[in-house]
C-alpha cells in the first residue's frame, strides 16, 4: 500500500491498432477507480480511492474483522486510516488510536497475520469485487437463509464464489471507553 496520493493519475494507455494486443486490451481487467487521495497496488492492479470511499472501506475492514463495533467519529476513523496506510499510529488523534498502541504487540505479527495486512486486504478485495462487479463477471445476490449478500459468477451457471475467511480481532477490540 502507498501513502497518500494527491495529484493528476497518470496516462492510461488506450488501445493498441494491432488487432491481437486489442484483443488483449479487451480481456485485461480494469483497475479500480473511486479517485487519487489512495493508492493500492497489487501485481498489475493498480486501484485509487478518494478519501471518503477508502476511510468507508478501511471502517467496513475493521467491522468485518471484529476490532470495532458501530459507526466511528472521524477522529477515530482517522487513526484506523493512518494505522491502515502507515501500518501504525505515531500520534493517536482518539482513544482508538491510543488502543493501538497499547496493544500494538497483539496486533503486529508475521505479515499474513498482522491487523495492518487484514484491513488493507479487505479494503483491497472489497474493490475487486466491486470492479468485477461493474464489468459483469460477478453479480451480487442476497441468501433468504444467511440474511446475507453473497457474489455468483453469471457466466458459470451462477456460481458462488468463496472468500477466503478473515480471522477475528474481537479479542483486542476497541471499544469506546
Amino acid at each position: 500500500m502507498q501513502t497518500p496520493r494527491r495529484g493528476p493519475a497518470g496516462a492510461r494507455p488506450g488501445p493498441a491498432s494491432v488487432g491481437r494486443q486489442t484483443m488483449m486490451e479487451q480481456n485485461r481487467r480494469g483497475n479500480y477507480d473511486s479517485g487519487q487521495d489512495y493508492v493500492l497496488e497489487y501485481g498489475e492492479l493498480r486501484f485509487t480511492f478518494n478519501e471518503n470511499d477508502f476511510s468507508e472501506r478501511v471502517e467496513q475492514a475493521a467491522r468485518k474483522l471484529g476490532f470495532v463495533g458501530g459507526e466511528l467519529d472521524p477522529t477515530e476513523l482517522e487513526d484506523l486510516v493512518n494505522l491502515t496506510v502507515n501500518g501504525e499510529v505515531q500520534d493517536p488523534a482518539s482513544a482508538l488510536g491510543e488502543h493501538v498502541n497499547d496493544c500494538w504487540p497483539e496486533l503486529v505479527g508475521p505479515a499474513d497475520r498482522s491487523l495492518v495486512h487484514w484491513l488493507r486486504r479487505l479494503v483491497f478485495r472489497s474493490a475487486w469485487l466491486d470492479q468485477r462487479v461493474k464489468e459483469g463477471e460477478l453479480d451480487v445476490v442476497f441468501d433468504d437463509a444467511t440474511r446475507s449478500f453473497g457474489y455468483v459468477q453469471p457466466e458459470r451457471d451462477r456460481e458462488p464464489i468463496e472468500l477466503s475467511p478473515e480471522p477475528n480481532w474481537g479479542r483486542v477490540a476497541y471499544t469506546r471507553r
